[in-house]
């Protein structure tokens, strides 16, 4: 029961940091990982499967949100909107390699959303950054783990 329990805690926070949400799932990840109680690649799938999701949902967000532009309650200024828009068109689906970063990321993928980028391109694009990201860590904590004789 407590393994379940920690993956579905570590999937709830990896999701809610892949939204807007002020989540943080990396420190679970290490605290799960130096713990030696659970597999360090179900610990990586997990994270990496609420992440994904979670960027998926900023995407769908993305695609409906446009149209309530200019609504005085929309959070973003038309200026930022085009000049985002603009950042993002010169430099191509491929800046989704970027959405693992804190906040930047996130905003990335709900721009992914309004911008209509393909939802397969996004996907494969968001779960290498962010399998990626869970990978680096892993290994880094393992890694230490076993510098350190932890």
């Amino acid at each position: 029961m407590l393994a379940l329990s920690a993956y579905l805690g570590l999937f709830t926070v990896a999701f809610g940091a892949a939204t807007l949400l002020p989540f943080q799932s990396e420190p679970l990840l290490v605290g799960l990982l130096l713990s030696g109680e659970f597999s360090t690649l179900g610990l990586v799938a997990v994270a990496s499967f609420g992440n994904v999701l979670g960027a998926v949902c900023n995407w769908i967000v993305g695609l409906f949100i446009d149209r309530f532009h200019d609504r005085p309650w929309f959070p973003v200024k038309p200026s930022a909107l085009e000049r985002a828009s603009g950042w993002y068109r010169r430099y191509g689906r491929w800046s989704l390699l970027l959405s693992w970063m804190p906040l930047f990321g996130d905003a990335l993928t709900v721009l992914a959303g309004v911008l209509r980028e393909p939802l397969w391109s996004f996907l494969i694009l968001v779960t290498v950054a962010k399998t990626g990201r869970y990978l680096v860590l892993a290994a880094a904590t393992l890694g230490t783990k076993a510098a350190i004789g932890f």
